[in-house]
């Protein structure tokens, strides 16, 4: 390389474990005599543009570990979607301050910047390095066994559940949680590792994976509700109809729409509001509730995987080694060996970028409305340990006297 300058940012949504990526590439670095300034992006690949580096050079060992465990973005992100134009101007500011290594920390279009980046550097015969760190709460990156940020979102979401279903079996009613996942249906699955015993909830869950029919759902509500005198179910806001238009838009009179001109899922409680309506309005049942988790599932302190903590660390690590003793740029991934171990390798940028992972049918169960014992086997070591239980009573009945 010719320069011993190398540049971090991290970009999209927060999680819990983003900082010990971008530690993991801070720390390693300071391995290679050759390096000899470590840059932030603040506000990701905007930043990069508008030139706001900080120095991690100077940030102290002790600090960095302090950051590290602390959820959301330390250096902030964005939500840009970089194009040609907007990676060409990337480029050219890498250039002016002689970045010789370029490390991303992002999902899928943060994969697909570091893939044009890169395409800019090879024409223009400049020597960079350009390697994508994995990221997403989503789960959906093509490539690997599964993301980091993806095992502490789906501790909090099945732990959510686990709460809920209690409350719910306390005080007896339909309850609705909408979960994170507008193609994949990951986060959404999560829910299920929340039961403990054979009547608890999540009585049904909804993936984008599958097609939602309003009156299919209703039966299921209706049925579910009859058999437990309860019902909790877990939806993802990615829910759509056959035409693959969102449940939102369609029982929804005005919907927001984001940056990229999707319709606003995240963010708002109108998915979980509008089913419980239907719920209410169609089957009579008067206790009917519903949250929107949110924001919540990204970044909520105190519940975070170990091992995602772990792995976030080493696919920061890696795709410094893979910089420095490699000669190819690409997206680090997580490949599972053995029962529960890790490996990582380097994929090529265009075998991931652009591209989406969905749930495999092996993980939904045939009704469409749950999940199989393989995706519980799947996703249990990623939850990490010291996970909390719950407990009930043994009810032993006493005789009556005055109602015998």
């Amino acid at each position: 390389m010719a320069s011993g300058k190398i540049l971090v940012a991290q970009g999209g949504g927060p999680t819990a474990v983003i900082n010990q990526s971008l530690v993991g590439v801070a720390l390693e670095a300071r391995r290679f005599s050759q390096v000899g300034h470590i840059y932030g992006a603040l506000h990701g690949v905007r930043g990069i543009v508008d030139e706001n580096f900080v120095d991690l050079t100077q940030e102290t060992s002790h600090n960095l570990e302090l950051v590290a465990n602390t959820p959301s973005s330390a250096l902030g992100s964005t939500r840009d979607k970089p194009d040609a134009a907007y990676c060409h101007e990337i480029f050219k500011v890498l250039q002016a301050h002689q970045i010789g290594h370029f490390f991303y920390i992002g999902g899928n279009d943060s994969s697909d910047t570091v893939r044009i980046v890169s395409e800019e550097a090879q024409a223009a015969n400049y020597p960079l390095r350009t390697i994508h760190i994995p990221k997403t709460i989503d789960n959906d990156l093509v490539g690997s066994d599964h993301t980091p940020g993806f095992p502490s979102a789906a501790r909090f979401v099945a732990q959510a559940f686990a709460g809920a279903n209690l409350d719910n079996a306390a005080l007896p009613g339909v309850y609705v949680g909408v979960v994170m996942g507008r193609h994949a249906g990951f986060l959404t699955a999560a829910s299920a590792l929340g039961k403990k015993f054979p009547d608890d909830g999540p009585h049904l869950i909804y993936l984008p994976e599958r097609t939602f029919v309003l009156e299919k759902f209703l039966a299921d509500v209706k049925t579910t509700y009859a058999r437990y005198g309860r019902c909790v179910i877990a939806v993802s806001e990615g829910i759509h109809d056959a035409s693959g238009t969102p449940i939102a838009a369609l029982l929804a009179k005005e919907m927001e729409h984001d940056a990229h001109g999707n319709v606003q899922l995240s963010g708002n409680g109108a998915l979980a509001d509008l089913l419980c309506e239907e719920i209410k309005s169609k089957l009579k049942i008067k206790r009917v509730r519903g949250d929107t988790f949110g924001y919540l599932q990204r970044s909520f302190i105190g519940c975070v995987s170990d091992v995602d903590q772990r792995e976030a660390r080493e696919v920061g690590e890696k795709a410094v080694q893979f910089a420095m003793w490699g000669d190819k740029d690409g997206s680090v991934a997580i490949k599972r060996t053995g029962f529960y171990s890790v490996d990582y390798e380097l994929l090529p940028l265009s075998a991931v970028a652009g591209k989406t992972r969905t749930m495999e049918d092996e993980f939904i169960s045939a009704s469409g409305t749950d999940v199989t014992d393989a995706f519980r086997m799947y996703l249990r070591p990623l939850l990490g340990s010291k996970m909390p239980d719950a407990f009930r009573l043994r009810h032993n009945p006493i005789a009556k006297v005055l109602h015998k």
